[in-house]
Formats: C-alpha cells, sequence, structure tokens
C-alpha cells in the first residue's frame, strides 16, 4: 500500500469516528445549462453488453466510453437502455419544456443525424435533422410537448461519405437558479471487495465525481473496505469528500439512516444518494439521477432500475408498487416490464413508482427534514416504508428508465433463508404504519402459507416465519437494540431444522445412486383443495416412497407434498437441501401456528395502534444515536 495513500485512510476513519463534523458544501453555482445525461458508447466491465449504450450496423466501429468512431457506411444509434431519453419522464415531473443535445463530429465526409422519438406504442418519428461534411459541433433540439403517457428521444447517425468520430455528446436544459449538493452513502457488511469496487466506480468518473460533495461509506462489518487496496488506491482521489465510518450492524436500515443522518446533519439542504455496496455501478446513473432531482417541480425521490448482475441486459422491474392488506411489496406497477432483456424490449410507457429500492435511490434533503429518519427494522421493507412514509407526506417516487446499476439476481437466493424472519416481521410492521389491516384476512393468508410450507417439509421456514409473528406481537419494544439479538436469533434457531442445511449435491446424505429426478406438473386449478389432500396424505403418511431429486423450479409445494423424502436443488445452484417428513415435527408447528395467529387475530387492531403511536421516536434523531453510541451532546 502507498504510504500517503494509507495515511487517507487511516486520517479520514480517526477524523470521522471521533466525532469531528464533516461540511458540505452550500448550493453550488449552476452553469447556464444542465447536463441531464451523457452519450456513453461502452459499458463499466466488460461483461456488459455495448448495444446497452448504441447498437452500429452496416460496418466497423471503434468505441470508447464517451466517443464513437463510425467506418464509411456504418450507421449507429442510441435507441438503447442507456442511449435513450426518458421524454416521457421528463415532461411528466420536471420544469424541463425542451431539451438540447450536442455532440461533436469529426467527420471524412457526407454524415446525417436525426433526433427520433417515439410515442406510448413505440412508433417512431424524426423531430430534428442536421447534416454536415465539416468537424465542428452539432446541436438538435425538440420540444417535450407530446409525451405525457410515454415516449423517449434518441439520436441516429449515418456515415454516409467517411468516417464519422462522435464525441463529447450531452443532452441539456436551462440550468435551474441553484444545484443543488448532494452526498453518496453507501453502507456494507463483510463485503469489502465490492464495496471498494463500487467506490472506485465513482471515483473514476471525474465529471461525476465533481458533482459529488461526498462519498459515506458506512462499514459495518470485521472484513473491513478500509484495508482493500483499490479502496486505499482510491481515497486520495476522493479527498475531502471521503467520510468512512464503523459501527455496529445494524442492517441496511442502520447503515443508511447513518448516511442520512450525517448528511443531514452537515448540510439539511443536501440530498442523498443511497447505494447497495455490491453492485456493479455505472456512474452516469449517478449524474442523471441527480440531474432530474435539480428539475422536478417539487422535491421527488428519484430511484434508479436494477439490472441483473448475471444477466446483465435484463431489467428486474420497470416500477414497484405495495400490497400492504397482503403483506406485499415488490409488486410490479400495471404494464412495467419485468425479467425482460433490454436488448429486445424498451421502455416506452411511463409508469409510476410506489417505492424505489435503495440499490441506488436519491432522498431529497425536504424529506429526511419532513418526515425523519427511517424506521430501525434492520433490513427488509426499510426503503419500502421511507417511500411510503413519503408520499404520504407528499413527496412522490420516480424509478427512472435508462438511469440503473446491476445487482445480484434475486432468484439466485433461496426463497427458505433466516431473512425470511425480517420479512415476516417487517412486511407486519410496515403494513400496520400504512394501511388498516382485517385481522381476518391477514391471519387467513398466513395460516395458508405456513401450511403450504408444511407441506412442502420446510419446518425450518415455517419456524422462521413464525418467528417473525412472534416477535411483531411483542410490540416497538422489539426494535429497541435494532436488530442484532432479533439476527442471531433467526439465524441460531434454524439449525434445529435439518433441510434448511445446504450439502453439496455428490456429496449429500442421499446417496446419489437411490435417486430419480421427479419433475412437476402444471399450477393445480383448485390450490385450496390440494392443499388439503396434500396435508392429510403427508399427515397420514399416504405419501410416494423416497428420495427423490426436485430442481429448483419444480420445488412447488405442490408437488413436493406428493413425497416423504426429497432433495431440493438450492436456488444458488450451490448445494441441495434434504426434505425430510416429521410428523411430529410439524404438528407442533402447526399448533404453535394455530395459537400464534389466534393471537395475532385478536391482538392486531391495537397493536397496530402501538406501532403508529411508537413512529415518533422510533424514527428520531435521538433513537438513532442511541442506537449508534452518538454522544449528541458533542
Amino acid at each position: 500500500m502507498d504510504a500517503s495513500a494509507g495515511q487517507a485512510v487511516t486520517e479520514i476513519n480517526d477524523r470521522q469516528t471521533a466525532g469531528a463534523p464533516a461540511t458540505l458544501r452550500a448550493d453550488h453555482v449552476a452553469p447556464e445549462r444542465l447536463v441531464l445525461q451523457r452519450g456513453l458508447f461502452t459499458g463499466p466491465a466488460p461483461r456488459i453488453s455495448d448495444d446497452l449504450y448504441a447498437v452500429v450496423k452496416g460496418g466497423k466501429a471503434h468505441r470508447e466510453r464517451f466517443s464513437l468512431r463510425l467506418d464509411k457506411g456504418a450507421t449507429a444509434t442510441t435507441n438503447t437502455y442507456f442511449g435513450r431519453f426518458a421524454a416521457s419522464y421528463w415532461q411528466r415531473w420536471t420544469t424541463v419544456t425542451a431539451v438540447e443535445v450536442a455532440m461533436t463530429l469529426e467527420v471524412g465526409g457526407r454524415t446525417k443525424v436525426r433526433l427520433a422519438a417515439s410515442d406510448i406504442a413505440g412508433h417512431r418519428r424524426v423531430v430534428a435533422t442536421a447534416e454536415t461534411r465539416e468537424d465542428g459541433r452539432v446541436v438538435l433540439s425538440t420540444a417535450l410537448d407530446m409525451y405525457i403517457d410515454g415516449g423517449a428521444l434518441w439520436l441516429e447517425f449515418d456515415a454516409i461519405g467517411g468516417d464519422v468520430l462522435i464525441s463529447d455528446l450531452a443532452w441539456s436544459a436551462p440550468a435551474p437558479e441553484t444545484v443543488r449538493p448532494v452526498a453518496i452513502a453507501i453502507c456494507t457488511f463483510n463485503r469489502a471487495p465490492d464495496c471498494a469496487n463500487t467506490v472506485a466506480a465513482l471515483a473514476s468518473d471525474s465529471t461525476v465525481l465533481a458533482a459529488i460533495d461526498a462519498v459515506y461509506v458506512v462499514d459495518q462489518g470485521t472484513d473491513l473496505v478500509q484495508d482493500q487496496p483499490v479502496f486505499q488506491e482510491t481515497a486520495p482521489a476522493l479527498g475531502d469528500k471521503l467520510r468512512y465510518l464503523r459501527q455496529p450492524n445494524l442492517g441496511g436500515a442502520g447503515g443508511f439512516t447513518r448516511g442520512l443522518y450525517e448528511v443531514s446533519a452537515a448540510n439539511e439542504h443536501a440530498d442523498v444518494i443511497l447505494m447497495d455496496d455490491d453492485i456493479l455501478c455505472e456512474p452516469e446513473t449517478v449524474l442523471r439521477l441527480n440531474a432530474f432531482a435539480n428539475m422536478t417541480v417539487e422535491p421527488t425521490l428519484v430511484g434508479a432500475q436494477m439490472l441483473f448482475l448475471y444477466n446483465p441486459d435484463f431489467l428486474n422491474v420497470g416500477a414497484e408498487e405495495t400490497d400492504l392488506g397482503r403483506l406485499r411489496h415488490g409488486q410490479k406497477v400495471s404494464k412495467a416490464l419485468r425479467n425482460t432483456s433490454m436488448l429486445k424490449k424498451h421502455q416506452e410507457r411511463r409508469v409510476d413508482a410506489g417505492y424505489n429500492a435503495w440499490w441506488t435511490c436519491l432522498i431529497p434533503a425536504e424529506v429526511v427534514a419532513r418526515i425523519g429518519l427511517p424506521v430501525p427494522i434492520f433490513f427488509q421493507w426499510d426503503d419500502v416504508e421511507y417511500g411510503l412514509r413519503a408520499r404520504e407526506n407528499g413527496f412522490v417516487t420516480v424509478t427512472m428508465p435508462n438511469a440503473a446499476v446491476w445487482h445480484a439476481d434475486f432468484y439466485w437466493k433461496d426463497f427458505d433463508d433466516w431473512a425470511r424472519y425480517f420479512s415476516s416481521r417487517n412486511s407486519l410492521i410496515v403494513s400496520s404504519l400504512h394501511t388498516d389491516l382485517d385481522p381476518k384476512a391477514v391471519t387467513r393468508q398466513l395460516f395458508r402459507e405456513i401450511g403450504e410450507y408444511l407441506v412442502g417439509m420446510q419446518y425450518g421456514l415455517a419456524h422462521t416465519t413464525l418467528q417473525g409473528i412472534e416477535d411483531y406481537l411483542k410490540g416497538p419494544e422489539i426494535l429497541r437494540d435494532g436488530g442484532i439479538a432479533a439476527l442471531a436469533a433467526a439465524r441460531g434457531s434454524r439449525n434445529e431444522y435439518a433441510e434448511t442445511i445446504k450439502h453439496p449435491a455428490a456429496t449429500s446424505p442421499i446417496p446419489n445412486a437411490h435417486l430419480h429426478v421427479r419433475r412437476a406438473g402444471g399450477e393445480p386449478s383448485r390450490p385450496l383443495l390440494i392443499l388439503f389432500k396434500r396435508a392429510l396424505n403427508q399427515w397420514t403418511g399416504r405419501v410416494i416412497p423416497g428420495p427423490v431429486a426436485v430442481t429448483r423450479e419444480d420445488a412447488h409445494w405442490w408437488h413436493v407434498g406428493l413425497f416423504g423424502d426429497v432433495v431440493v436443488t438450492d436456488a444458488s445452484q450451490s448445494g441441495v437441501r434434504v426434505r425430510h417428513r416429521d410428523k411430529e415435527t410439524a404438528r407442533k408447528l402447526l399448533i404453535r401456528a394455530y395459537r400464534v395467529l389466534k393471537k395475532l387475530r385478536k391482538e392486531l387492531p391495537e397493536l397496530q395502534r402501538r406501532w403508529r403511536g411508537a413512529m415518533p421516536e422510533l424514527t428520531s434523531r435521538a433513537n438513532w444515536e442511541r442506537l449508534y453510541g452518538i454522544d449528541s451532546e458533542k
């Protein structure tokens, strides 16, 4: 490690943990025109398809990050995921009424440039053109007046008479009077290499780095980010903008809240971009979110979309909302795309989000000032709750198309996991805070879900779910330590259930010669009837003798419940789980579920009142200072 780099990290760490006040600049002096997005032609990593940025046909091309050289006869279009300008969103939510796109061309002959547009149905039209035979700056402009429900803008290039070099491409509009300061907050727990790479990605883009006033790294782990060579090499480039903080593991809620807490204390007018540690970061996304937030009519939460890290062309979902009556988040907004290749589809229709997850999301200063800090629920649903609370206080969320980061695909994580405790508990907490739950409907739904787990011989999953409900019943006092004890209990108690243990497929406890794969049929047309039949057969032992093997895609309760011994592939594809029919365990869990849900049905109205009454204290700066061990008198 370079001595100066190590000294820089140490000095930053000492200064921040000692409680020295951080400073952030006031509003920036605005330029005449604000860059809304830049033209990029290749991604931040080799695994990312260039066609997410620009598509070239009819000839060869040479790509750099911010430039594209076309051979004579080639054409290029930015009608791509990162190349499009989301006209519909800019017209609907911002003060921008016209946009200008400018670029520098070095031409070897006749060159055509077209500014094209689409509507909600994807129909193409040309709104401006230019033709040149000389090097120089080309500027095209158009009004944003035909895009409320959908549509985008992009550029098309024809290298007719010779080679063409396209560079310095930028979309812009007249700037507001001031540009708001913005800080980035990244929370991490023992993902030190990933976090270091994310920080390095931000520092690698000089324009983005200049626009950022601070980068807070909240390290809650034991494998420290500050010890990573990449981080040590990056620290000098960030200089005084880097804030490295260490604290106990309080989950994503505790880590991200620390960023909101610190930034709002340093500058009450600064926006905060919350960002996951384990993403592949597209620095341009920071510029686009920040520009949009500076142009909205009212303070607006601006979220990035998520592309899949392992399948980088695929969009997770265009926008999400909740169904609190069913304790559900992550619900696809109607007409939004989900699990869709962005090389094959465009997001033409504007879809309005209910909230945005915190893989990357900008929180305006006014939101923190008005509604306070997040609820200390460790993780799962914390971002959902904050987005819902913001909307109830007049702040909408916009999930921006054409602005994204890559995050690990969710379907590689098994549903049967200790995190289900937090999902179970926090779904009840958040839903209680933001809607009037129907005790009968909620308990019926939960009983059915637990029944499905028991039929599928997922006894640990049933236990973990009940554990979450039981802790919800204890009331707001369960959040006294921010989730540290709950995490230990949730992880530790699962060891009592053999099917929660993952085994290597080749050396699982079941001899390979005894296994035959059994495929599932279609989903039952009368699922409640089938659930009753499977439960009865599991209870009486009228099941197909095993063992059998079931793939991850076929591991539905109605299929697994046919057997007594099943080896199921884990969603991670890194091992298998062995499920074994255990009538006594199922009986105990069923009795426990009946008692817990009976209590929930009876006490739910009063519990909702208690949880709502505790909100001001739970989300207060004083409560978070207590959890962080911060002396507010300093």
